[in-house]
């Protein structure tokens, strides 16, 4: 170790730190700027090698080639490049679907879906995933769930698709079939014919479950603010004591759309902010300090793996601004902001910030937890073999075309025969016969009977335990700090 010399200094060393000192900042300051240039060359040498490659393809390539493919091309792969499903070149065709989607209504399968990006862990395909079913459409009606992965469209295997392609398979003229094969977990696969409709984009659901206001949010549109304010001025005409917000397979939406209906529930304070590297996309969102309902009214929202995006974006709100309970299955995790831009009648849908909920968390790819877990029953590989089979035989289909209007009686003797030949479960075989039952008709607005987890909601608001449960719930950061320690503790 060097040690200076006990007292004064000689001038020649002061001049010595000085100049060491100004030197150092000197080197501090010029890093990041001789970065920021090198960066900046990077940039316009490779945009001027594209340009020289485009101009050299139009002159040299063997035939003639539209300058408007070798465009879409270029933008299609510089997106592809970033490896983010939710970032992507929009031809006209999609960027004119996407305005219908959030607007007003398209010709489609009513399936909101996500492809991976490049390589999945354990060599596994990268096939699309549906992420939930638009209620009251042929996907819905079909029984397609969350979590079911399309392998082939019109006998074409999607994991060689790209996004755009599907897209353009699954939506177009009303009225044409399109076939689908659908995984369900390792074991269960089965063909599923859809026939395109018009899909028409809803919004918000509600019905009285006694004296407890339901409201289904099933997609944040410009409308959803309203539709939800309804439901909540009829639940206050009918005396409703409590609530159930459900979240389930709602795949997102609006952001402002997201802020405006926590602006129902949460009296003032953060909703949500975006973060970004560049400071436009940096925003607080605040709730006014009004609500529609009294801060004294207990709910309960339910959210599961098809909830996403936007919906998260509520859910978060009012866990960790401690107004709402939590009960199903963790969300999906999509914590990021995108913006579309038009290029002419094209355009692009890039991510530009993510989202942080009041205590200050993403939750991008990692999901909301509930507050209580309430699953449905999962298969077992020999359960699933055994579904197989009966959805190749069309056996439940076919008897609730034969019998629309069968008899308490006549539906229980049909579960019980299906029981006996395959050895299911009585209570899935008697959901089975009612999903199919309400996919012939418009979708009820709940089905308390077979809903495991909305029966847990409702029994949570009625037994009284509302209260001592909400003094229970962490935020989702507490809940992310404690994941980290325990991480660290088990390694």
């Amino acid at each position: 170790m060097v040690r200076l010399p006990k007292g004064k200094p000689p001038l020649s060393l002061l001049w010595l730190i000085s100049t060491l000192s100004f030197c150092m900042i000197f080197v501090l300051a010029s890093v990041p700027n001789a970065e920021a240039q090198e960066r900046d060359q990077g940039v316009r040498r490779y945009a001027s090698i594209i340009q020289n490659i485009f101009d050299f393809i139009d002159r040299h390539y063997v035939e003639e080639v539209d300058p408007q493919v070798l465009f879409e091309g270029a933008m299609s792969g510089m997106f592809n490049a970033l490896g983010d499903p939710y970032s992507s070149f929009l031809p006209e065709k999609e960027m004119s679907s996407l305005n219908e989607t959030t607007q007003g209504s398209f010709g489609g399968v009513g399936l909101y879906i996500s492809k991976p990006v490049g390589e999945q862990a354990g060599g596994k395909p990268p096939y699309v995933e549906v992420a939930s079913p638009i209620e009251d459409t042929p996907g819905w009606r079909s029984g397609i769930s969350p979590g079911d992965l399309i392998i082939k469209i019109n006998d074409e295997f999607t994991d060689v698709l790209t996004m755009d392609e599907v897209l353009a398979r699954l939506r177009g003229v009303p009225g044409v079939a399109v076939n689908l094969v659908i995984r369900r977990g390792e074991k269960l696969e089965f063909p599923v014919t859809l026939v395109r409709a018009v899909i028409e984009v809803p919004t918000v659901k509600y019905a009285m479950i006694g004296d407890i206001g339901y409201v289904r949010i099933i997609t944040f549109t410009p409308m959803t603010v309203d539709r939800t304010r309804e439901a909540l001025e009829h639940f206050k005409k009918e005396n409703a004591r409590s609530l159930v917000v459900d979240l389930r397979n709602n795949y997102g939406g609006l952001l402002q759309s997201a802020v405006g209906v926590c602006d129902l529930f949460i009296d003032g304070g953060v909703v949500v902010s975006t973060r970004s590297r560049i400071d436009g996309e940096n925003a607080v969102f605040n709730a006014r300090k009004a609500t529609a309902i009294p801060l004294t009214m207990p709910i309960v929202t339910l959210i599961n793996r098809g909830s996403a995006s936007a919906s998260e974006i509520v859910a978060g709100a009012l866990k960790d601004r401690g107004r709402a309970y939590l009960v199903g299955e963790k969300s999906f995790g999509k914590g990021s902001v995108q913006q579309v831009y038009p290029l002419e009648k094209a355009g692009f849908k890039i991510t530009t910030a993510r989202y942080y909920t009041p205590s200050e968390v993403n939750i991008d790819k990692i999901g909301i937890p509930p507050d209580r877990e309430v699953l449905f029953p999962e298969f077992s590989d020999e359960d699933a073999e055994k579904l197989n089979a009966l959805i190749m035989e069309n056996r439940i289909p076919a008897f609730v075309k034969d019998n629309p209007q069968a008899a308490p009686a006549a539906l229980d003797a049909f579960v019980r025969r299906l029981h006996e030949e395959y050895q299911l479960d009585l209570a899935l075989l008697r959901r089975l016969v009612r999903d199919e039952q309400n996919r012939t008709v418009i979708a009820p607005v709940y089905d308390l009977e077979y809903d495991v987890q909305l029966q847990e909601a409702v029994n949570i608001l009625r037994n009284g335990n509302y209260g001592r449960l909400m003094q229970t719930t962490k935020t989702l950061k507490d809940l992310q700090e404690e994941a980290v320690m325990e991480d660290a503790r088990v390694s």
